[in-house]
Order: structure tokens, then sequence, then C-alpha cells
């Protein structure tokens, strides 16, 4: 476990059994977790306490397919442990608990409740355990307090995103806790007795205050030098236009058209499948010895696993090659699963990340975009998308992905250490952790043609993660300005952010300037 994380998975910090748990009401297993599943919930008797609803969201109590954190993930010792330190702390409340996978049976909670009157919750509590189950917002609608929670490298993506369109909305009945340590999140609860007596706080309010009270002071001593070499705003713009993305979102292809000025061609999974194929077998096999020989730790990836990682690898150099580009992005779930393609590219972008040309995850065009700005910008520091995650308790932006260059400095700086682990979210094939190098400024955009807006913020990086949920590389970075604003853009912008080394805040405003874009901080 992360030593500053102190949500462990399972409930070894709780004194009460799992026979007790099941007792507070969060059956979660057996026929006790198909009727929770099913959008029932297991109540007490009502009293005269204060009684909330705590609604675990998520697809099953053990993951049947990839997502975060991965296939397989048994959220039983998860959500006992959230119930258990509940009840523990609130001996003066009652906590009913509910599952839902969907809006219908978030829907048929809430209509349960309803239809109880005053013997319903007087709020609730919302678990964000996977990521896109669309819960929360139907809870919202009952106008009583809710606090939404997440589960961070499990539910990170849909909190982020559906907590920023909350703050866009003024929602005043919904409050919100993003940290890894469960006393933060006890801090929240307290806040429903005073705003249900009527105290004039609103629950957004009363949750924001203690959500600041407990964040943590930066702890960066400062910033190491990183004397990053950048090209004027105009050459900038002159080395994406003469750039190309290779776009492999289907089995389809398309004629070259710009995403804001940068080419782009979608051509079909079979070209990339073809190139994979008629890979060189000696070159394949020397690509992988040197990346096994490299590795810090070879853990889980089999050895035919990274030969097919290396074979893409050749494949997507060939392709680059054959339509004079310099930038690939592939839909990789959607065609590695699809059987469209029969190997990740993680390894394969890693590797043409450190060669200062762009590999680029999901068919992420605007991400991919921003990839060749930061590597035109500074002579190959190409950066790398991430799914980030906020944690108030560290006062930190996690940005995790299962791709990552070891070159962070651009193609000629120093390498740093990697491990080759298998794909995160379904624990097949070969992908990247980069042990990123601490103590340096990192810069975060994303271009938004569409807005005529970069998005931005920086920090300093601080930790890397080893947390085994969800994606491989989690660098760990303090951002410089307010955490609280980092809440407020991912429902216009999506979850994917692109950070690469260096303080760059001048090249990106100057950049901007030339495009005729604005500036948008988000911290």
């Amino acid at each position: 476990m992360n030593p500053h994380t102190s949500l462990p998975v399972g409930c070894a910090c709780c004194p009460m059994s799992r026979r007790s748990f099941l007792k507070t009401g969060c059956a979660c297993a057996g026929a006790a977790g198909a009727a929770l599943f099913a959008g029932k919930t297991l109540a007490a008797e009502r009293t005269g306490k204060l009684r909330l609803k705590v609604v675990y969201s998520l697809h099953a109590p053990v993951q049947p397919g990839p997502d975060w954190p991965n296939v397989g993930f048994d959220f039983r010792p998860v959500m006992e442990k959230f119930t258990n330190a509940f009840t523990q702390a609130f001996p003066d409340m009652e906590f009913e608990t509910a599952m839902a996978a969907n809006e219908d049976e978030a829907k048929a909670i809430l209509k349960a409740d309803q239809k109880a009157g005053k013997d319903g919750p007087d709020g609730y509590i919302v678990y964000q355990l996977n990521c896109w189950n669309r819960i929360v917002q139907t809870l919202a609608t009952s106008d009583k307090p809710v606090l939404y929670a997440d589960f961070q490298y499990g539910g990170s993506g849909g909190f982020l995103v559906y907590t920023a369109a909350f703050l866009r909305e003024n929602r005043s009945n919904v409050g919100f806790v993003a940290s890894s340590r469960i006393e933060d999140h006890l801090a929240a609860v307290r806040c429903f007795p005073g705003v249900l007596s009527g105290n004039g706080v609103t629950f957004a309010e009363a949750t924001a205050r203690v959500r600041r009270a407990a964040t943590a002071q930066p702890t960066a001593a400062g910033v190491q030098p990183d004397d990053v070499k950048t090209v004027s705003a105009a050459e900038c713009v002159e080395k994406m236009k003469a750039s190309r993305i290779l776009a492999f979102l289907d089995q389809n292809t398309k004629p070259e058209a710009p995403y804001g000025i940068v080419p782009v061609v979608y051509l079909p999974f079979a070209e990339l499948n073809e190139a994979w194929e008629k890979a060189d077998k000696d070159a394949t096999a020397a690509v992988a010895d040197r990346w096994v020989k490299n590795a810090a730790v070879v853990e889980g990836a089999a050895p035919e696993s990274i030969q097919a990682a290396a074979a893409m690898y050749l494949g997507m150099k060939e392709i680059l090659k054959r339509h004079d580009a310099n930038a690939i992005t592939v839909n990789c779930l959607g065609g590695f699963y699809g059987g469209h393609i029969h190997a990740y590219p993680c390894l394969g972008f890693h590797e043409l990340c450190n060669e200062g040309l762009v590999g680029a995850c999901e068919c992420d065009v605007r991400s991919t975009s921003t990839m060749v700005a930061f590597s035109a910008l500074t002579g190959g520091r190409t950066g790398f998308i991430s799914d980030p995650v906020v944690d108030t308790s560290r006062d930190a932006i996690i940005y995790a992905h299962c791709v990552a260059p070891n070159r962070a400095f651009g193609p000629g700086g120093a390498a740093n250490p990697y491990q080759i682990l298998t794909h995160s979210e379904d624990r097949q094939g070969a992908s990247v952790r980069s042990v990123l190098p601490t103590g340096y400024m990192t810069t975060t955009i994303e271009l938004g043609p569409d807005r005529k807006e970069i998005l931005f913020h920086q920090g300093v990086a601080v930790d890397n993660d080893p947390d085994d949920r969800a994606c491989r590389t989690k660098l760990v970075v303090e951002p410089k300005g307010d955490i609280e604003k980092l809440f407020t853009m991912w429902d216009t912008y999506g979850w994917h952010r692109v950070t690469a080394y260096g303080d760059l805040r001048e090249p990106v405003f100057a950049l901007a300037d030339a495009l005729g874009y604005k500036v948008c901080e988000e911290a």
C-alpha cells in the first residue's frame, strides 16, 4: 500500500466482523448481494436517529470485465470498510446501504425512498466505485443532501466529470470528497446533521469548508533545475502544421483533415494489423530483448506478449514512415477487444515517445495533437496522456495511464527506470510503468481548437504511486495554484490531460497568442 494512502482494500482497520457488518445492512455476497445489485436495500427498522443511505455505484460486487480498477476486482471488502467506518464513527446515526449499476436502478431506489415518506433516508452518500455509472445524478434530484465520494483509482473519471457538472450547475445540495484518507470522508458526513437542522449553510458549502480545512499543505521543498530549450511560437506553429497524425479508430478510413492546425488521417485497423504481422522477426526479438534487459521489473507480462508488443512498435514505425507522419493514435481497447488488433501498443507508444515521435492512447486526437504541440515546442518532449485522479489529502493530482516515456526530458535526456507489467484494466498483454523523476516542474495542457483555448495547469512532481489498481504509471504532482479549481473543467474537456516536464508557462502562453487562442488556467 502507498504510505500516503489510508484507504486499504479490505477491513483490517475495522474491528467489526463480517457477520456484524452484514447485520448493518450492506450484504455483498450471495443472495443478499444479488438483492442489493437489483436496486433493493436492506433497511433497519426506523428509529428517531438521522438516517443516511449509502449507495455504491458500480457494475457488480466482483468486477466482471475490464475497467478501472481492474477485471476481477472485489468491491465487497471496500464497501464493508466504508460502511463499518460510518457505523462505528456515528452511533447516533443509522446507515442503510444499496448498490446500483445504472440510472434505472438509481430511479428505483429514489422511488422507493420517496414512497417511504418520513421513513425514508434523510440524505445520501454515493460512492463512485466504477467510473461511468450514472447514479448520483438521479439521487441529487431528491433535493436531500448528497455526499458524493470518489473511490480513487476506481471511480475517479466519472467522479471528476460529474462533480464538475454539479459545480457548474451550482447544485447546493451536493457536496463531495476526493481523498484517500478515511478521516476526510467522516468529516464530510459530520456535515449532515447541521445542514438538516437548518443552520443556514448549504450542504455544498459545508462540505467545501471541511474539505479545504483538511487539504494537505504543499510539501515540495523546491524545484530541480531543468533547462528546457523551446522554439518560438511561430516555429512551433509551423512544425505543428507540418506534422501528421495517423488515427486508427475503427475499420474505416477517412481523407486527411486538420484537427485545429494539425493534419489528421483516419486509417483502418486492417492496415495496422498487417504491419504488425509483417514485422521482421529478428528485429522484433531484438526490441523485446532490449526492453526486458533494461526494465527494472518484468512481472505478469508473458514473453509472447512482449514479443507481440515489439512487433506492434515496429509495425507502427513502418506505417509512420509510409505515410510521412510523426504521430499515431490507436483505439487500442476497441481494437484489441474487438479482435481487430492482437497486441497492445503501450510499449510501442512508450518507445516512440522516447524517440520524440508521438504514440498516443485511445484514438484521442485532441490529446495527440497536444502531444504534437509539446514535442514541436520542446524538441521532443512529447509528454504523456493520462487519466488524472485528485487527492486533497495529499494536495495532489495523479496522472495515471499504462503508457509514458522513460525519457521525460526528451530523446537526448536521461532515462528513468521503467517496469513491464500487464495492461492494468484487463491484466492482459504488456504495458509500462514509468517511474518518472521527482522534484521537477511539470506543465499540463489540452488543446481546445473548438473552444479556441488551451487548458493549462502546472505542478511539481513529488512521487510515483505504485498502487496496483487502475493504470500502471501514476505520477503524483503537487499542483501550483488552487486544487479546488482543479475540480471545475472535467465536464467540458473530458478526463484526459497531457503532461510534460518543464516550466512551459511562457512558451504555452506565446503559442496561444500565435494560434489566436486564450489560456484557461484550471488551477
